[in-house]
């Protein structure tokens, strides 16, 4: 008996393995659960497996009880793959479990895999990290070099995408992962409807540092944030530093140690993330040519887009269109 319903909707089969933190497992329902079609139809089917059914066991002071076993791995397009506290052996010795080892092999040739946080342990383990881009939790990633050193490890980057293999960092960086392989399945729209809806950022990218530690800075009630609300709807003109610092009542000097310290980044490079942000919002959701989205994005020529765009994400404005346009 198939394990998936609805023939018409993308079958995603979430793999849980005792010491489940629960919010891993919500986020991939949450976001991929509710993605709808312009015509309000679901574009997900989401199936909750385990290399054993029963109750798993969380993190919290409660277990999930899991009814389908691994044949759901073998029916999926998309297998996702949480972390779980209880890694002890993966951990130590680099090896999967027998159970959990059988249950990744049912997963079929092409099929897409995604792991949150430490569960890029289970994806090395398996092998399907080898010689390819990875990160996970940075504070698990000296131990994964050790153990995997054939992966190409990345702790400081918010996910990884190379293709079929995909791996995010800790447990909000699975909400980003998500909302990527979303946008990257159905468009802008659907990924930044889905964005609103759980009141999170419509797209932050791969490449974006992790949290590490560092100091707090002291609470002002000046902030560069009125500056940020107004360049983003000035964004396809030229914007001076000192405009800047004037919407938030500073002197140029300050506003650009407060701009960093709030966001760990300098105006002109925030400025250059919004406009390509814009450049691909236009391309994906416009026919208009690529001069005007450049006019409107802030890049005068298209010749600048082109250049921002390769070196934000290794492809021209043209081909960035013909894979993401929303029909």
């Amino acid at each position: 008996m198939a394990v998936f319903r609805y023939p018409d909707r993308h079958p995603v089969a979430v793999l849980v393995r005792h010491g489940l933190i629960p919010m891993e497992l919500g986020v991939v329902h949450q976001l991929f659960g509710r993605a709808r079609s312009a015509d309000g139809e679901p574009l997900y089917e989401v199936v909750t497996c385990a290399p054993e059914p029963g109750d798993i066991r969380t993190d919290a002071d409660f277990p999930v009880r899991v009814g389908c076993g691994p044949e759901a791995l073998g029916e999926a397009r998309t297998v996702i793959v949480p972390a779980a506290r209880d890694d002890d052996e993966i951990h130590a010795t680099g090896y999967l479990s027998p159970a959990t080892a059988a249950a990744l092999a049912r997963i079929g040739p092409g099929t897409r895999i995604a792991s949150v946080c430490t569960g890029a342990f289970v994806l090395a383990a398996a092998g399907l990290l080898k010689g390819r881009p990875a990160t996970t939790h940075w504070k698990s990633a000296a131990r994964f070099r050790e153990l995997f050193p054939d992966v190409v490890l990345d702790p400081c980057v918010l996910y990884t995408d190379d293709g079929d293999v995909l791996t995010s960092a800790g447990e909000a960086a699975g909400i980003d992962l998500c909302l990527h392989m979303i946008r990257r399945d159905h468009g802008a729209a659907v990924a930044a409807s889905l964005a609103r809806h759980t009141v999170v950022p419509p797209h932050r990218e791969g490449g974006q540092a992790q949290y590490v530690p560092r100091p707090v800075p002291e609470p002002r009630l000046s902030s560069t944030a009125p500056a940020r609300a107004w360049a983003e709807e000035q964004l396809g003109r030229p914007i001076a530093l000192r405009e800047l610092a004037a919407h938030s009542s500073m002197s140029v000097r300050t506003f650009s140690r407060r701009f960093r310290e709030e966001t760990g980044l300098t105006p002109v490079q925030w400025l250059t993330r919004r406009r390509v942000e814009r450049a691909r919002e236009l391309l994906e959701e416009t026919d208009l040519p690529v001069d005007r989205i450049a006019a409107e994005a802030g890049f005068g020529t298209g010749a600048s887009l082109r250049q921002h765009l390769r070196a934000a994400l290794g492809v021209s404005p043209s081909a960035y269109r013909a894979t993401f346009r929303v029909p």
